[in-house]
């Protein structure tokens, strides 16, 4: 009885592991390369409870060795720095680990240790009996350009926002909720030393800019801009000036500039898959939800589907217990939300100061004010802000 696991991102690999160790069949099917996903720019902040998480099904050794830890954060505005250390109020923190090696990690624990099934380079994967007890994924072979399929029990959709489970699933059997915030943002990667020990969100009228570390070495910036603008229009001139204006705060340290590798414009907008899984189709990470950037959530809310789906999908082929199929969508669904609209609120702090409405520019400087000045608004901030029970 075999499981079929389309995309070798962190959710599907981490289903890949478990199910591994649970001695389940399982095949990884991915369309690029081993060295496209190991290199692929991504996300880099893991929640306290996700690494747990993981080190307890023994997959975070590499992490935990190589990891930074951040305690708090700081913003700024008008000239002036405020730290917030969240850590301090809710007891956890967060783990700087980009994504590319937590993904590389997953594949050597995978394939190299323990010998799983993965394929590189497939071309055209299609989904196929997904209502019924006898589904099937079909793929075109990279080097012979032969068509195989592969029959199973159950499919994990883990190819992202794009991917063919995500386009099946909400084609004929699922609804999507949007949102669109209305802003976009300039993703940069730098080859410079973090200019900070935490993330800084810089509320500026001309549009947020962000510093977050991803090693001793590489720095993330974000800047906003207008949803859908062109990376050309972003000479490496103009990128430094602006983040020089929008993280410019006294006392503050100046930005260390580097050769910038990484120029893509993000628009800004969420959405959630309801349900997540039809028939023997079950959805985890982008496939099924998307978060904006805004709160460093979506790696997270991936992890957490695939702790979930992995599990229900080894009680299922070695018991034949359903439940945790059953009853998944259900169980991811409340974080999804919960995420979501922690998502919208803190999307509203940060780019109020640029909306050129100044209401919502009022109402975005009350709620920074509120989180800074009450020690109960700050205790609920940093729940939130670091995934803690975000269940409930």
């Amino acid at each position: 009885m075999t499981v079929v696991i389309v995309g070798a991102g962190p959710a599907g690999l981490t289903v890949a592991n478990i199910l591994r160790a649970a001695s389940v069949d399982c095949v990884v099917l991915e369309t690029e390369s081993r060295q496209f996903i190991e290199q692929r720019p991504r996300a880099g902040f893991l929640e306290e409870w996700a690494v747990r998480a993981l080190d307890e099904r023994g997959l975070a050794g590499p992490l935990l060795e190589r990891a930074q830890a951040h305690v708090e954060c700081e913003f700024r505005g008008e000239g002036e720095r405020h730290r917030f250390r969240y850590a301090e109020l809710s007891g956890q923190h967060h783990f700087v680990y980009p994504q590319p090696l937590l993904v590389t990690d997953l594949v050597r624990a995978y394939a190299d240790r323990a010998g799983g099934d993965i394929r590189f380079g497939v071309r055209d994967v299609d989904l196929h009996g997904i209502d019924t007890d006898r589904p099937a994924v079909s793929y075109t072979d990279p080097i012979s350009g032969e068509r195989v399929r592969v029959d199973c029990v159950a499919v994990a959709g883990c190819d992202g926002a794009r991917g063919v489970s995500h386009d099946h699933l909400t084609a004929r059997y699922a609804t999507v909720a949007r949102h669109d915030h209305g802003v976009g943002w300039l993703a940069l990667l730098a080859e410079a030393p973090p200019s900070s020990d935490c993330v800084v969100f810089g509320l500026h009228p001309r549009g947020l800019a962000a510093h977050m570390a991803r090693s001793p070495q590489i720095t993330r910036y974000y800047l906003q801009c207008p949803p859908g603008d062109d990376p050309a229009n972003w000479p490496d001139d103009r990128v430094w000036t602006e983040l020089h204006a929008r993280l410019a705060a006294d006392g503050a340290p100046p930005l260390t500039e580097g050769r910038l590798v990484e120029k893509r414009v993000l628009d800004m907008h969420d959405y959630v898959v309801e349900p997540m899984a039809y028939g023997r189709l079950y959805l985890a990470g982008d496939a099924a939800h998307l978060v904006a950037p805004i709160a460093a959530k979506g790696m997270n809310l991936a992890l957490h589907d695939a702790l979930l789906l992995g599990d229900a999908l080894a009680a299922y082929v070695k018991g034949g217990d359903e439940s945790g199929l059953g009853g998944y969508s259900a169980a991811c669904l409340p974080r999804v939300w919960q995420y979501q609209e922690f998502s919208q609120w803190f999307g509203h702090l940060l780019h109020g100061a640029s909306s050129g409405d100044p209401f919502a520019a009022g109402t975005a400087a009350a709620r920074l004010r509120r989180v800074l000045g009450s020690p109960t608004a700050a205790a609920a901030f940093a729940e939130l802000y670091i995934g803690k029970n975000a269940d409930n």
